[in-house]
């Protein structure tokens, strides 16, 4: 009797012990290992700077190792669907620009939804600028846009691949103008840019992030800033935005938020939120992202709930210029 007792008492001890390290498991402090940060472009974008300065102050806060990983193509779709996949641990993120909220009109198929995204706030907004090849006859945007309404499909309008910044950018400078430019689609913006300071394509809306050295160095023209205000940067602070210099209303930002795989458990979701907030608020980020023309969002959009907000709004305005200019990738 005594031994059926004792044998008793042993396997509830077992399965108290084993419940306890399953319990003290799944109440493991976040993070249990790096954390890889996806950019669903090439090394060396504007996305790609912008997460490894992320990356950087993560760190700080997170007190782990914050990897970044490009996976590119198809638009960031295959970055994207990445991390749509992944273990919903927290230990796998996605940074993304503005053509997340374009990809769903952009592409007949994804590979994911964003339902399968948790949202986890907006980083920054960052201007682009309207430039030209050096040759180009006109010196202004006033001059720029008699000259596009005379030459028309003549000219060449560079972009970094359909549903990049630049391309979207573009976009809109056409439906605003009432052009019919040539588009010329690269795969990235390296050799886009490359192209323009030789001449081979006339124009090019992009990034601040990206074009600011080649204003500064005369290797291109610049016509105008796409944001709302003149940029801080001294680079670009003698150029007029597009709405000041004679497109009224023409505002354009590129976007980049935080995310992680749906499912991610909300313990989780609210550090990692804690994290980029005290990220966005590190000085060396701060001057780092100030030094290219970017601006960290407000409080209000570092939130999941603003964040989402902000992205619907984003979804309801492309949606519209996407399908006016009649443009869908493969």
């Amino acid at each position: 009797m005594w031994i059926k007792q004792a044998a008793a008492r042993a396997v509830t001890l077992c399965i108290v012990s084993g419940l306890f390290v399953a319990s003290g498991y799944a109440r493991a402090e976040y993070p249990e290992k790096p954390v890889t940060l996806v950019v669903p472009f090439v090394a060396g974008g504007p996305s790609d700077k912008i997460a490894r300065d992320v990356a950087e102050s993560l760190r700080k806060t997170l007190g782990t190792t914050v990897v970044v990983e490009n996976t590119a193509g198809a638009g960031g779709t295959i970055g994207t669907a990445r991390v749509a996949r992944a273990n919903p641990d927290g230990h796998t993120l996605l940074v993304h620009h503005i053509g997340l909220a374009t990809a769903p009109v952009l592409y007949k198929k994804l590979g994911y939804k964003t339902s399968d995204l948790e949202f986890l706030g907006l980083i920054n907004e960052a201007p682009s600028t309207l430039i030209g090849k050096t040759a180009l006859p006109p010196n202004n945007l006033a001059d720029l846009k008699k000259f596009i309404a005379s030459n028309g499909a003549k000219l060449n309008l560079a972009n970094a691949g359909v549903g990049s910044a630049s391309h979207l950018c573009s976009l809109l400078l056409q439906s605003t103008l009432k052009s019919d430019m040539t588009f010329v689609p690269y795969k990235g913006t390296a050799p886009a840019m490359s192209d323009i300071i030789g001449g081979q394509v006339d124009l090019m809306c992009e990034q601040a992030t990206n074009s600011t050295p080649q204003i500064e160095a005369k290797k291109v023209k610049a016509f105008g800033v796409t944001s709302a205000q003149r940029s801080t940067v001294p680079a670009l602070a003698g150029i007029p935005t597009l709405d000041e210099a004679g497109l009224p209303g023409f505002h354009f930002t590129v976007w980049h938020g935080l995310y992680a795989p749906r499912g991610t458990p909300p313990a989780v979701l609210e550090t990692i939120n804690k994290a980029l907030r005290a990220a966005l608020k590190d000085p060396a980020l701060i001057k780092r992202e100030e030094a290219l023309g970017i601006t960290v969002v407000t409080d209000d959009r570092l939130s999941p709930a603003g964040h989402k907000k902000f992205f619907n709004e984003e979804v309801e305005r492309w949606t519209k210029v996407i399908k006016d200019a009649g443009i869908q990738a493969e």
